[in-house]
């Protein structure tokens, strides 16, 4: 089957690291053909979604470890429901033009498959999100003021979190310590002098020695690793040089995703990341979550154990659903 991926480009997928890598390949090697377009590619012609899309190919540049995905030949112009499944696989941020892409897509939604579901992606803050699980969760407010965020540090017992609300790999994270002389500077830039809501959440010591990515694939848990910061540095995400470590999956991680899981199948999120700090979800990651690569090698897995094959197994399982429906 055709499955077009959204991505942004293919030459910016890391063959060693990117979730969207092996996505693609894994079509590849069950005999699918994935096709690849961007945003910028996607148009509405009355009210049909059309994409001019390349298919996608294995390239093996000299000296390279692993083969490229590269575009083949010329570009075609494709309505979104010639293809089997459309998968939005375009990374944060979700600004004007990810929001435009969405309502393009909820006009493919119709015929044809795609995931993330938009509705959900519009309506799914990964910040926000979380604040439909309040026991679930550490204390979380979104806040504008400077004079609020001092506030809710005091509340908090003096350390907390800030972070955008629509930030995305770890860019513009702090923590906040009563004492610091530089606090009023920090919640000036975190708020943009007070023009700009931003996410106070307490602060939770396990965040030392990282947090746990779980990977969902229709609201149940394949697999997890664990976000190590590197030293100095307060932030676990990868792009920001987090290292991945050996997880299991917790009998709370099971807990949480039971109670996490339907919620997010329910609005058509197939392919989710959450985020798990000690015991508590701290974020729920819809837009272009990764963690496929490190969990297939700190857990050795391979052909049909991996990651990747098991987030086809069950699209395909889905797809079959639909086409009997």
């Amino acid at each position: 089957m055709d499955a077009l991926f959204i991505i942004d480009t293919p030459d910016t997928l890391n063959p060693d690291a990117d979730s969207s890598y092996v996505m693609i390949t894994e079509a590849l090697r069950r005999g699918h053909q994935p096709w690849g377009t961007t945003l910028e590619d996607l148009l509405l012609d009355g009210n049909e979604a059309v994409a001019h899309a390349h298919p996608l190919v294995l390239s093996a540049p000299r000296g390279e470890r692993r083969p490229r995905i590269v575009p083949s030949g010329a570009s075609a112009r494709r309505a979104l429901s010639s293809f089997a499944v459309v998968l939005m696989r375009t990374d944060p941020p979700f600004d004007q033009d990810y929001l435009t892409a969405t309502w393009c897509l909820d006009l493919a939604r119709e015929q044809t498959l795609v995931l993330n579901d938009p509705r959900g992606l519009r309506d799914l803050n990964e910040k926000l999100s979380i604040l439909s699980f309040p026991d679930l969760i550490p204390p979380t407010k979104m806040l504008r003021r400077p004079a609020d965020l001092r506030a809710a540090l005091a509340e908090f017992g003096g350390k907390m979190v800030v972070k955008p609300v629509f930030g995305f790999g770890g860019r513009e994270v702090f923590r906040a310590f009563a004492g610091d002389p530089n606090l009023g500077a920090l919640f000036e830039v975190a708020t943009r002098d007070g023009t700009q809501w931003t996410i106070a959440q307490a602060f939770l010591q396990a965040a030392t020695e990282g947090d746990k990515r779980v990977l969902l694939v229709d609201g149940e848990p394949i697999g997890a690793v664990t976000r190590v910061p590197a030293p100095g540095e307060a932030r676990n995400n990868f792009h920001a040089g987090g290292r991945p470590a050996y997880a299991d999956l917790s009998a709370r991680d099971r807990e949480i995703c039971s109670r996490v899981g339907p919620f997010l199948s329910a609005r058509g999120q197939f392919f989710v990341g959450l985020d798990i700090i000690g015991d508590l979800l701290t974020e729920i990651n819809v837009t272009s979550p990764t963690g496929m690569q490190e969990i297939n090698e700190l857990q050795q897995l391979e052909n049909e154990n991996t990651m990747q094959a098991v987030f086809w197994l069950r699209l395909e399982a889905k797809l079959s659903a639909r086409a009997h429906s």
